[in-house]
């Protein structure tokens, strides 16, 4: 046999170390993207820890063929993750709004009021529960990270800081705290121990409470190339589908769902105890059937997505390798967990991206794990006048371009990455 052939036998047939699904227990066999070496994405780091050495974890993405859960083996535990954690949710004043926005449409579904509890599970800096608290809606925010925690309990958010699971939830429900809603927006991704974690929100439900859960939606993850949401600390990738099986599991039943512009394209759905009164909306089936008909209940449809991710790699790569020869300035927009996983996997360090900025004030001063991008105060743009911004948060695209329209003074233009490159010239966009 020749180099050559033994070299393709050797790529096209990689092992995959033994693993199981953390949902249905099923072995798992097939890649759904392998996105190489990663360090912690939220791992940033100061100055003088530049020459130390930084732990490095595979991100080898896989999916189960009996459930369909698309999913990452627990390689850094959520102690390491969450204890002291630099996302802060209150920076995003879009994602603000969008909290505000749910809780009065909650309150009036479930005609919430003084008499009634609602617990956030991961309600980092209270960006969510504050709302509630001018309708004098007793909540209580539970959430692993004590310096976001201390955000929120400023706010007047009471905070326990742990984390979420049967034990707790049982401690609760003995205390008589008992939910009429349980909120989990972005949480389910981030819980290894799935059936621990979907236990405990039905122990802790009352008999007619609901929960509501939100997270980004496998098929626009698909469909728009999203593999930056797939980080270490996301262990979990979701279809409907999937979710049925994980209500069917533990006594909870699927009532609502809705689809979401949030994080690329998310769903909320609504679960109630399956012994309880409520209906299932119509919605729910047609979404269901939408998946199958996409092929989310075929292995095949998840092993072809390696080949989108590889494609985005070249042409970001493209791009700025171009802009630098060009001798054009690019710096960065944000310093988001989905963005370190892009710099990462596409190799992207100071080299071809001079600096990145993040309104997070935790952040200033450090530099991104891995490639080691300098991260500054959202003015360095204003004072290093880039050519380009390539903005890694794609998600909230919309609100740094009209935050940022000033930029167009220089001639300077935003850059998205994800589903394709993308040049968006200020000048262009309306006020």
């Amino acid at each position: 046999m020749n180099f050559q052939a033994v070299e393709t036998s050797r790529i096209s047939h990689t092992a995959i170390p033994p693993a199981n699904c953390r949902l249905c227990g099923a072995s798992l066999k097939h890649t759904f993207v392998d996105l190489g070496m990663s360090p912690p994405c939220e791992r940033f780091l100061e100055a003088h820890q530049l020459d130390e050495m930084e732990p490095y974890y595979p991100l080898h993405v896989l999916v189960c063929d009996e459930c369909f859960l698309v999913q990452l083996k627990e390689y850094v535990s959520p102690e390491e993750i969450f204890t002291e954690y630099a996302y802060f949710s209150s920076y995003s004043t879009s994602w603000v709004e969008h909290a505000r926005r749910y809780c009065e449409m909650i309150r009036d579904r479930l005609g919430l009021n003084r008499d009634s509890f609602v617990v956030e599970l991961a309600s980092n800096d209270g960006y969510l529960l504050q709302h509630f608290l001018p309708m004098g809606i007793p909540v209580l925010g539970i959430e692993p990270a004590t310096n976001v925690a201390k955000a929120a309990e400023a706010k007047g958010v009471p905070t326990l800081v742990d984390f979420f699971g049967v034990r707790l939830a049982t401690a609760l429900a003995g205390e008589g705290k008992k939910a009429d809603l349980v909120i989990g927006n972005n949480v389910l991704a981030q819980v290894p121990d799935l059936n621990d974690f979907v236990a405990g929100m039905a122990i802790l439900l009352k008999p007619e409470g609901v929960i509501t859960l939100e997270f980004p939606h496998i098929e626009k993850l698909m469909a728009e190339n999203q593999f930056d949401t797939i980080y270490h600390e996301h262990f979990s990738y979701f279809s409907l589908i999937t979710i049925e099986k994980l209500a069917e599991r533990h006594g909870l039943k699927v009532i609502d769902v809705e689809e979401l512009p949030t994080h690329g394209g998310s769903l909320r759905i609504y679960m109630a105890l399956k012994e309880s009164g409520h209906s299932r909306a119509p919605r729910v089936d047609a979404l269901l059937q939408r998946e199958i008909d996409g092929g989310l209940n075929r292995i095949e449809t998840y092993t072809s997505f390696s080949e989108k991710a590889r494609k985005v790699k070249r042409d970001v790569l493209a791009f700025l390798i171009e802009a630098r020869n060009a001798g054009k300035k690019v710096c960065g927009y944000g310093a988001p967990g989905k963005g370190n996983t892009l710099l990462n996997y596409c190799a992207i360090g100071p080299d071809l991206l001079d600096f990145t900025v993040d309104r997070n004030p935790y952040k200033h001063g450090r530099f991104t794990p891995g490639q080691h991008v300098p991260i500054y105060p959202v003015e360095m743009i204003d004072q290093e006048r880039p050519d380009y911004i390539l903005i890694l948060p794609w998600n909230l695209k919309d609100e740094i371009v009209r935050q940022m329209r000033h930029v167009a003074s220089w001639g300077a233009k935003f850059v998205t990455p994800i589903p394709t490159v993308t040049i968006i010239d200020p000048k262009e966009i309306a006020s």
